[in-house]
């Protein structure tokens, strides 16, 4: 049904564009026959705001892959640079909370490490809604950060690091075999304000997967069995992008592409200071709003690698 619902409203937003096209066509040719500039005006504005909205179907048409309409699991982790480094991961943080909001996505804090002084050491959050791993897939990397130090008396200029994983939330028509033998299960005490049953019992869960050495972890609930389950399902996610990954690797060599996109490259900086610019180094996007990118608004960033998706494949 819910495949059924997502194809059904991909259809009628084609029709009504059609539709749309059609009528303002029809507008032109009769403002045009009675000699009305201004029935003329409107529609030909009218068609310029259909060509947007076609562009946009057209980006949202490559949200095609086996896992792209999938909820996503999105972890910052803090790079080294101490409380810098945490800092910015926290701004990182608050940025795709922001960005999920906008587009109505509900959004679940997993797991979260708090620094020492300000700012988070890593944290994974759930972010629930259509679409969501196939806009935030391209997020996977190292994100540069260039400021004036809030936390150097000396005011100098400091450059820090964080890294951004996304993985989709698998349904369970997706089976993926993991073995008991391959785990290492850790318990521990949640951290941070959640009352005395969170502070005095080891409910947070840490799963690492020997073979791939990926770790996942979970602290939300105070349920130690519900966070077994959480940490598991992020556990199938990550392998289950990994695979993916291999996967596109593999199509961009058969063209003879080489990418820099994914976990463990440096794919955006943003600098604000002495001046302030945000720029995508894959797509060269770029902008000096830097309160709004942080603020949420990185949907410019978004389109224009799908953009560049769209255009390998009509020039492969």
């Amino acid at each position: 049904m819910r495949e059924r619902t997502t194809l059904a409203n991909r259809i009628g937003a084609v029709k009504k564009i059609q539709n749309e096209l059609a009528d303002n066509i029809g507008l032109i040719e009769m403002g045009e026959a009675e000699g009305d500039a201004g029935i003329v005006a409107e529609a030909e504005k009218a068609l310029v705001a259909i060509r947007e909205d076609a562009a946009k179907k057209e980006l949202e048409s490559l949200l095609s892959g086996e896992a792209d309409a999938n909820s996503a699991y999105l972890e910052v982790n803090a790079g080294a640079g101490g409380t810098e480094a945490q800092d910015w991961s926290s701004m990182l943080l608050r940025m795709y909370v922001r960005w999920a909001e906008q587009h109505d996505y509900k959004v679940t804090i997993l797991d979260q490490s708090d620094g020492e002084e300000a700012g988070i050491k890593s944290a994974t959050i759930e972010i629930q809604g259509p679409n969501a791993y196939g806009w935030l897939k391209s997020e996977n990397g190292v994100h540069r950060l260039v400021r004036i130090s809030p936390f150097d008396s000396n005011a100098r200029r400091h450059t820090s690091f964080a890294s951004v994983g996304v993985s989709p939330i698998i349904d369970d028509t997706i089976n993926i075999e993991i073995l008991d033998k391959d785990l290492k299960v850790d318990t521990y005490r949640a951290s941070g304000a959640g009352g005395q049953h969170v502070n005095r019992t080891d409910s947070a869960i840490r799963i690492t997967h020997i073979p791939t050495g990926i770790i996942v972890a979970c602290q939300a609930d105070r349920s130690q069995h519900k966070n077994r389950a959480s940490a598991m399902s992020m556990l199938k996610a990550r392998i289950y992008e990994q695979e993916l990954k291999k996967r596109e690797d593999a199509k961009m060599a058969a063209h003879g592409e080489k990418t820099d996109i994914g976990f463990g490259h440096q794919i955006r900086s943003y600098v604000l200071a002495p001046y302030q610019l945000i720029k995508d180094l894959r797509t060269e996007v770029e902008t000096n709003q830097s309160d709004d990118v942080l603020n949420g608004d990185i949907d410019m960033f978004l389109e224009a690698s799908l953009a560049a998706k769209l255009m390998k494949e009509k020039t492969a």
